[in-house]
């Protein structure tokens, strides 16, 4: 019989396209539209300098209009759709690869999502990809769309390498409010058989006060190319994240490749404490939140200039074939999340 193998893609890996929801009046961001339109269109605007293909989820497509450059609006394709809120990598399609019988093919996996743990709204999130990507303009399905809706997963979630690794936290996947309060191993039985993972990475502590997310990977360590762990770090023994993070980074040092030795570690700084103007609680801000595209690294950086100057040039060590530009994405954290929670790659 003929093997057949799923792996779950590494977001470094050639890409497609990227997918960004637009801030409207009917999700979270009523108050502060203006705002993080430009926010978002700067981020529109960077991927669009950088040579990535993009999808914009819109509900009125002639909102975006006045906050694009013609430039922009050319290289986008806008997806007319409903939604709750603009985190479309919680809710949007992860990219694996079948590969079996001498065929190799290219998925898009659907996975159920409830709100992060049943926190928020999602009836329409959880639809997004299913109305998006399961079918051809025409009506007929479309044969890369993979239905996990049975199991809720969210993107942030999880890390890979593209080599059958999983870097995620336990917070999260085993919360009670995610598929029940599955085990460890519960979990990696079945993301083995989804998503093709044949060796796990469990992180137990670490968190970033104001996350809604019960500790999303993406906020806390990244996987990166050459077996390279990049993660948020704190020195800081007076930081209420300080013994979270220090067990975190204890964690790192013990983990080891499917080959039996040590991922390099490299410490991005915790930015200094970011408090919400309107009632002063703390903010996750997070220089690990970045996007990984084909020919640049987005970053977020929130207007302290020696942090991000410091994130921006550790981040260039790491990936030192890639440009690396900040995004000031201020406007983002005051919804608690950041710019890689804003985006969703598509691996071909």
């Amino acid at each position: 019989m003929t093997d057949i193998r799923l792996t779950l893609k590494a977001e470094w890996e050639p890409q497609s396209e990227i997918l960004l929801v637009w801030p409207d009046r009917h999700t979270d961001w009523e108050y502060m539209l203006d705002e993080v339109r430009k926010c978002v269109a700067a981020i529109l605007e960077a991927l669009r300098r950088h040579g990535s293909k993009i999808s914009l989820l819109v509900r009125d497509p002639a909102e975006p209009l006045e906050y694009l450059s013609e430039d922009v609006l050319q290289g986008l394709t806008l997806v007319k759709t409903e939604y709750n809120d603009t985190w479309i990598r919680d809710y949007g399609p992860l990219s694996l690869t079948l590969e079996g019988a001498g065929d190799k093919r290219a998925l898009l996996a659907d996975f159920g999502f409830n709100g992060w743990g049943l926190k928020f709204a999602s009836d329409l999130d959880n639809l997004v990809t299913y109305r998006c990507f399961s079918h051809h303009s025409d009506g007929s399905l479309n044969p890369a769309y993979l239905n996990c809706r049975g199991y809720e997963l969210e993107g942030g979630s999880v890390e890979t390498d593209g080599r059958g690794t999983l870097l995620t936290t336990s917070r999260c996947l085993c919360s009670p409010n995610r598929n029940g309060g599955l085990s460890k191993d519960q979990v990696e039985r079945r993301l083995a058989r989804l998503l093709g993972i044949r060796h796990f990475l469990w992180l137990d502590h670490g968190y970033l006060a104001g996350d809604d997310t019960d500790s999303h990977i993406d906020t806390l360590a990244r996987l990166c190319p050459g077996d390279v762990i990049i993660y948020t770090a704190c020195h800081d023994n007076e930081d209420e994240h300080y013994s979270e993070l220090q067990a975190m980074a204890t964690q790192l040092k013990e983990m080891r490749t499917p080959e039996g030795k040590p991922y390099s570690l490299v410490e991005l700084p915790l930015p200094s404490p970011f408090y919400d103007p309107d009632d002063g609680h703390r903010l996750p801000a997070t220089y690990a939140n970045y996007l990984v595209t084909d020919n640049a690294i987005l970053v977020p950086v929130y207007g302290r200039p020696e942090e991000d100057r410091m994130a921006l040039d550790i981040i260039r060590s790491v990936y030192s074939d890639r440009e690396v530009e900040g995004i000031d994405c201020r406007a983002l954290i005051r919804q608690h999340g950041s710019l890689h929670c804003a985006t969703m790659q598509l691996n071909r």
